[in-house]
């Protein structure tokens, strides 16, 4: 047993006694608790368990080890710079981009369809939805986050009151610490109840996103001078599309040095590693009280990150490293040890998981369940996915290759992940590979049609690639604490 695997299995053994052969709960059988502890802003090659052999993840490389982690997970996109509201309204609702946006007032939710199978939900951090919406899915709340983003040490709060209704309240610490604390303090209490229901519980942390200022701890945890950078770094992206100034692009300036992406690496691997070690502990507490065996736990990413990737910082494009996220699954009825290189969406967690409680199925949702993965059916669910961003952006990828499309720049590029997974050569103008184009732009009108999607993959009026990035301009925004100012705006200030 490798030392990650035992930090995680220690004291939690997960019992196979309540399942039936097909491996989901029947109404004669107890049904298992969710843990959904849900990071916001990781890119998947961030953890230890996805290949990166610098960081240190333990607890959720453990977790890999004691589940079945997806080596192929998305979210479909956004249709504005913010990508974690969609992604989250997608995940919640099972839906697709163009069916949901970010807009869940009035839509049933994962929670919602627990709550009405006699599951008590609860739910902390981040929610980046209506308010409205989070009061309709969850019926206990405590250190509720409203909004996109915020000061890791200065996060206004909300607890659900005796009548359902979120009011502010005050908490002090680091985000990772505040969310971490109100979810152990849930998990903690649920034995002392009568334990008449199973539970729903969601953890959204705001880490790793920006602010990059860990907690005093974790600064200097990785040693900026010894951290590889991406295999796909560049100092500019190598033409314009969409805003290159978009809200995540302002973090540093033009060009990308390798000194600056380093210092921004160190930062986000000691967020990080903090998040690692407070899933840890929620686990722990799990293990404390009893409750391990019979629960599912679920742990992934709202988007990805280009974080020095492609001459980029933030997710709003749709090479790999931005819509690529972790996704793992561990507990009662999930095969442990494996790998699943299955094409699959965060929103398919929605079927799946109501599959695997013998709950019955949403209704009106385009998620796929993932069962036949999970007892070994099938390898795949989808054998194409399409991704999307604004109007500007739109992909589409099969097992081994990638096209992405640049409307505006009447521009595609054509990836062979296979021997080209940083997605460096672009062979979209090689004659020796144009039936696999025409093929994958076949494939990319036929998701349209899907999804809802209407835009033209040529647009009317076509913009130039080139631009002059010594005329890009930067601000920091309000969130930005000093620590941040001082280390990455010195050059904004007057």
């Amino acid at each position: 047993m490798t030392p990650a695997k035992s930090l995680f299995l220690k004291g939690c053994t997960f019992s196979l006694s309540v399942l039936t052969l097909t491996n989901s709960c029947t109404d004669d059988t107890v049904k298992p608790n969710i843990l959904f502890i849900l990071a916001d802003d990781l890119r998947a090659d961030a953890l230890g368990s996805y290949g990166n052999s610098f960081i240190q993840t333990p607890y959720l490389d453990g977790l890999a080890e004691a589940g079945l982690r997806f080596s192929n997970s998305y979210v479909m996109g956004g249709h504005h710079g913010a990508i974690s509201a969609p992604s989250r309204a997608m995940m919640l609702s099972g839906k697709y981009l163009f069916n949901v946006y970010d807009r869940l007032a009035g839509v049933s939710t994962m929670p919602m369809h627990f709550a009405s199978h006699g599951y008590l939900t609860f739910g902390t951090g981040k929610w980046h939805n209506e308010k409205s919406a989070f009061e309709a899915s969850f019926q206990k709340g405590k250190s509720v986050f409203l909004g996109g983003m915020a000061n890791h040490f200065n996060v206004p709060c909300n607890d659900i009151g005796a009548d359902g209704k979120l009011y502010p309240s005050t908490k002090d610490g680091f985000s990772t610490d505040i969310f971490a604390d109100a979810a152990i303090e849930f998990i903690t209490s649920y034995p002392t109840g009568k334990r008449e229901a199973p539970f729903f519980c969601y953890v959204a942390f705001t880490a790793p996103h920006d602010p990059y200022s860990p907690r005093h701890d974790f600064i200097g945890r990785y040693n900026p001078d010894s951290i590889p950078l991406p295999g796909n770094f560049l100092p500019l992206h190598p033409f314009a599309f969409d805003d290159l100034t978009v809200r995540d692009e302002n973090l540093s300036p033009w060009p990308r040095t390798p000194e600056i992406i380093r210092e921004a690496l160190s930062d986000y691997y000691g967020l990080i590693t903090h998040l690692d070690e407070r899933v840890g502990d929620i686990i722990q507490s799990l293990k404390d009280n009893g409750l391990c065996s019979n629960t599912i736990i679920v742990f992934a990413a709202d988007n990805g990150l280009a974080i020095g990737s492609h001459g980029l910082l933030g997710k709003q494009n749709l090479y790999e490293h931005s819509m690529k996220v972790p996704l793992i699954i561990a507990g009662p009825g999930i095969p442990e040890g494996e790998i699943s290189d299955a094409l699959v969406y965060l929103f398919d967690l929605f079927p799946t998981l109501s599959e695997l409680c013998s709950v019955s199925l949403p209704v009106n949702i385009d998620g796929k369940s993932l069962m036949p993965i999970i007892t070994g059916e099938s390898d795949h669910i989808r054998k194409t996915l399409f991704t999307a961003y604004r109007n500007t952006v739109r992909a589409v990828r099969s097992d081994k290759w990638k096209l992405i499309r640049y409307p505006e720049r009447n521009y595609s590029q054509l990836f062979d992940l296979e021997k080209d997974p940083l997605e460096l050569n672009n062979l979209s103008s090689d004659s020796m590979y144009r039936s696999n184009y025409e093929l994958l732009m076949n494939e990319l009108l036929a998701w349209q049609i899907a999804a809802n999607d209407t835009i033209q993959l040529t647009a009317p009026e076509i913009l130039p690639m080139e631009y002059d990035h010594t005329l890009l301009v930067r601000r920091p925004d309000k969130w930005q604490p000093e620590y941040i100012l001082k280390k990455y705006f010195a050059d904004t200030m007057d």
